[in-house]
Parts: structure tokens; C-alpha cells; sequence
């Protein structure tokens, strides 16, 4: 080959690689406008499909559920789309999706275990956004139900991401369910005490309070004997949200209350005989 068909064989070389250059460019920044328009139109979709909800009023978790799964659906189709500006032939990169989305759920079926539950607690309700719950050994305010999870925050503001699939098949106590609660309260008094005056004083302090409630009425009666001292029950209902304040000012009303009235409480004592 002489040195002039060199030459133009490395210009056309040089051409063709312009060509293809230019070509990908072009590929790349529509595949990026593309992506970015795209993610742009799908955060408008999902404040859109929030604001349409919560014009409609649906339910908390019906609301995240939605988004969730809107939200995965349409990336989805934005990765699809990104990838067809490529180039790459969308069909055969469907059939490609679809055959590894197969390996993909054997290997995740436990996700699509979630996605069962997920379903399950929307259709049979155990609980919605904003119920306090305990489940799986944990505790908290549910604050999202997801496709795959159900994300809880806890008292001390931690969140547990709870998978839906353990979730909808074991227990569940949900102490937001009821309007109301009750109360349990152990009262412990020396032996020797008056018991009828210790439950008048326990009744005069439960009645005061206009958070508890009189039907039913407050039960206040002796529970047990026990080794160090004489156990008073006292139950009383509640309205949900006033359980755990009523709780604790309750117990500290009680303790000044019988310090007041000379009223004494236990303390772990023995008693030796000597032979």
C-alpha cells in the first residue's frame, strides 16, 4: 500500500470516527434530556397524583402505597425510554428485562412477598398511617406503607422499616385502633393501712380528673396480698390519647396524695426470729 492510500485510508478512518462521534453525542444528549425532562415530569406526576388525593381525601395509606409503586412504575419507563435514545433496540431490551426479571424475582422472591403483604394490609386494614403498633418485637407510630415495607417511628424518633410480608402474616397489636383505654394501675400499701380510706382517697383523686372517664366507672379494689405489703387494683378508661398522661401524672398524684394523708407505702423487709 503506497504512502497516499495510507493517507486516505487514516482519513477515513479519521472521518468515520468523527461520524460515530457525532452520532453518539447526539444519542447521549437526547438520552440525557430525555432523563432529565423525564425525572422532572415524574416528580410533577407524583405532586400531582398527591394533591388529587388529598383533595379526594384518601386515606394516609392508601396515599404513600400509591406513590410508591406510581413512582416505580414510571422510572421504569424512564430507564426503558433512556436506554431506547441510546440506541439500543427497546423490544430486545424488553425481552432481555423480562428474562432477567425472571432470575431477578427467584432471586428476590421475598420482595415480591412484600408486595403481597403490601397488599394485604391495604385490603384488610390492620392499621393505617399514624397508629401506634407493635409488631415483629418493635413499636411505633406508622408514618409510610410501602410496596415493600411499612416504616415506623418509633418515641425515641428511629425508624424501623418493618418488611410487609413478615408483617402481614404474624401478630400485630394496634393501640390506636379503639377510641378508648383502659388504665391499670398497682397501688402498693403497708400492712396495717385502712383500706377503705386508701380507696376513698384513690376514688376522690380519679374522679377530679376530667380525663378519665365515668362510664365505665373507676375500679379501685384490693388485688393482693403480697409478701411486703397490701396491692390495690384501680382500672379506669380513657380516651386513646390521653392513655399515657393520664398514666404517669396519675401515679404522681397518688404518691403526693398519700404523703399528704400519712398513707405509707412498702418496702421490702424481713423479719428474723431468733431460736
Amino acid at each position: 500500500m503506497t504512502e497516499l492510500q495510507n493517507s486516505e485510508y487514516v482519513q477515513e478512518l479519521i472521518s468515520k470516527g468523527i461520524d460515530l462521534g457525532i452520532e453518539a453525542g447526539k444519542s447521549i444528549i437526547i438520552a440525557a434530556i430525555i432523563y432529565f425532562v423525564g425525572k422532572a415530569l415524574i416528580s410533577l406526576i407524583n405532586r400531582m397524583l398527591g394533591s388529587m388525593m388529598e383533595r379526594r381525601k384518601v386515606d394516609p395509606t392508601i396515599q404513600t402505597f400509591l406513590t410508591s409503586l406510581v413512582n416505580i412504575v414510571l422510572l421504569t419507563l424512564l430507564v426503558i425510554s433512556v436506554v431506547g435514545a441510546l440506541g439500543v433496540n427497546t423490544t430486545s431490551f424488553a425481552a432481555l428485562l423480562a428474562s432477567a426479571g425472571v432470575a431477578v424475582g427467584m432471586a428476590l422472591s421475598g420482595n415480591l412477598q412484600n408486595l403481597a403483604g403490601g397488599i394485604v394490609i391495604l385490603l384488610f386494614r390492620p392499621f393505617k398511617v399514624g397508629d401506634y403498633i407493635e409488631a415483629q418485637g418493635v413499636g411505633g407510630t406508622v408514618s409510610e406503607i410501602q410496596i415493600f415495607h411499612t416504616i415506623l417511628t418509633t418515641p425515641d424518633n428511629k425508624k424501623l422499616f418493618l418488611p410487609n410480608g413478615a408483617l402481614s402474616s404474624g401478630n400485630i397489636t394496634n393501640f390506636s385502633r379503639e377510641p378508648l383505654r383502659r388504665v391499670d394501675f398497682s397501688v402498693s400499701i403497708e400492712y396495717g393501712e385502712d383500706t377503705d380510706k386508701v380507696r376513698q382517697v384513690l376514688l376522690e383523686l380519679l374522679t377530679a380528673d376530667e380525663r378519665i372517664l365515668r362510664t365505665p366507672a373507676p375500679f379501685v379494689a384490693l388485688g393482693a396480698l403480697a409478701a411486703s405489703g397490701v396491692n390495690m387494683t384501680v382500672r379506669v378508661w380513657v380516651n386513646s390519647a390521653d392513655y399515657w398522661d393520664v398514666f404517669f401524672q396519675t401515679n404522681e398524684a397518688i404518691y403526693k396524695e398519700f404523703n399528704k394523708r400519712g398513707i405509707k407505702f412498702p418496702f421490702p423487709q424481713l423479719t428474723i426470729h431468733q431460736a
